[in-house]
């Protein structure tokens, strides 16, 4: 069964188009699993940040929020956004130059008719919300 979409997200969604809030759900969704798959993250906040869903570890601290939601260049694409004062899209560089696309050190951007690299997509994912902890090493 997938997780119940809290109001303040679908309002957040309210106008897109379906296959864009489609993409938005199913990376809603990956960002869900990997949290759920990774003990060290715990349990995530869903809240808006910017009035795009965010989702935080307020639990355990061990990453920085990622947000996701339309692409502001383009009505095709749609982000998963990061703390810019990271080296998370640098280092997502490095791994995925091939795989993904970027808009500078906040954004990967996705096209809405595009297939979702998943994998790919969890380990950046994961990456973000367990930032802190490799920091700390």
């Amino acid at each position: 069964m997938a997780d119940e979409i809290p109001e303040q997200s679908r309002a957040a969604w309210a106008g897109f188009p379906d296959a864009l809030t489609e993409k938005l759900i199913q990376l809603r969704g990956l960002v869900l699993d990997v949290a759920r798959d990774e003990p060290a993250i715990g349990p995530l906040e869903e809240t808006l940040k910017w009035g795009e869903p965010a989702f935080l570890t307020v639990a355990t601290g061990s990453g920085t929020a990622v947000r996701i939601h339309r692409h502001k260049k383009s009505a095709d694409s749609y982000a998963l956004y990061v703390h810019c004062q990271t080296d998370l899209i640098e280092r997502y560089k490095q791994l995925y130059k091939d795989i993904l696309a970027f808009d500078g050190n906040r954004a990967v951007v996705f096209d809405v008719k595009g297939p979702l690299p998943v994998e790919v997509v969890k380990h950046c994912i994961a990456m973000a919300l367990t930032y802190h902890l490799r920091k700390a090493r």
